[in-house]
C-alpha cells in the first residue's frame, strides 16, 4: 500500500480515562475540611463515571463516553477554580497567628491583658508594660482597624492606628515610644508607665475608628 498514513490519535480506553480522572481528583488540592459545594459537584461527576466505567457499554460507545467524561471533569475543576477559587484546605482549620513587632502571638488581646495584669502583680513592670502594649495592638487588630504583617514596628502601627482613631494620635505615638524605650533601650518600665499603657488601651476599646470596618495596611 502506497500514500502517506493518517496519524490516529491515541484515545484511552476505558480503564485508563478511569484512572486519570481518579488521580487528577486524588491530588491534595481537592483535600477539603468541609464539602464545598464545588466537592459535590466533583462527587456527583466521579459517581458518574463509576456508573459509566461499571456498565456494559459495547462497541467504540465505551471509549467515547469515557473520553468525554474525562473532560467533563477537567473542565469542572478548571471552571471550580475560576468560580470558587482553591478548595478550602485543612491548615486553614488551624487557629490563626498574628505577626506582633517580631514576634508571632496565638493568644487573644484578652489573654494577653490577663497575662499583663500577672506581671504587674508582681511588679514586673518591663514585662507587664510590653506585654500590654502588645494587648492593645492586637485589640485593633481584631477589631479590624489595622493590620500588622511582618515588619511592623511599634511606630509604624501607631501612625497607622492614629490615621484611624486621630481622637488617640498623642496617645498611641506615647504608648509606642514607652514600649521602643523598654524593649529595645533597656530603659526600666515603672508602674506609672503600665498604668498608662492600661488607661489608654481601655480608652481605645470605646473608640469608633473613622475609617468604619476598612482595615488599615500597616507599614513599617
Amino acid at each position: 500500500m502506497t500514500g502517506s498514513l493518517a496519524v490516529v490519535p491515541v484515545i484511552p480506553d476505558g480503564d485508563e480515562a478511569r484512572r486519570l480522572a481518579e488521580e487528577e481528583l486524588s491530588r491534595n488540592t481537592y483535600e477539603v475540611a468541609t464539602p464545598t459545594a464545588f466537592d459535590r459537584a466533583v462527587g456527583a461527576v466521579v459517581r458518574a463515571i463509576e456508573e459509566i466505567f461499571t456498565s456494559d457499554v459495547s462497541g467504540g460507545w465505551g471509549r467515547s463516553l469515557a473520553v468525554i467524561a474525562l473532560v467533563i471533569v477537567i473542565a469542572l475543576v478548571v471552571v471550580g477554580f475560576l468560580v470558587w477559587g482553591r478548595p478550602r484546605s485543612r491548615v486553614r482549620t488551624q487557629p490563626q497567628t498574628a505577626d506582633l513587632f517580631g514576634l508571632r502571638e496565638t493568644r487573644s488581646a484578652g489573654e494577653l491583658r490577663t497575662v499583663a495584669e500577672q506581671l504587674a502583680l508582681e511588679q514586673k513592670w518591663d514585662e507587664a508594660i510590653i506585654v500590654r502594649f502588645r494587648a492593645l495592638a492586637l485589640a485593633l487588630t481584631e477589631r479590624g482597624v489595622v493590620e500588622t504583617p511582618p515588619g511592623t514596628t511599634a511606630q509604624g502601627f501607631a501612625r497607622q492606628a492614629a490615621a484611624a482613631i486621630p481622637s488617640h494620635e498623642e496617645d498611641l505615638f506615647h504608648a509606642a515610644t514607652v514600649f521602643d524605650e523598654i524593649r529595645y533601650l533597656r530603659r526600666s518600665g515603672q508602674e506609672p508607665q503600665y498604668t498608662q499603657i492600661v488607661k489608654i488601651d481601655e480608652s481605645l476599646g470605646t473608640a469608633t475608628s473613622t475609617l468604619a470596618s476598612t482595615a488599615v495596611q500597616v507599614t513599617a
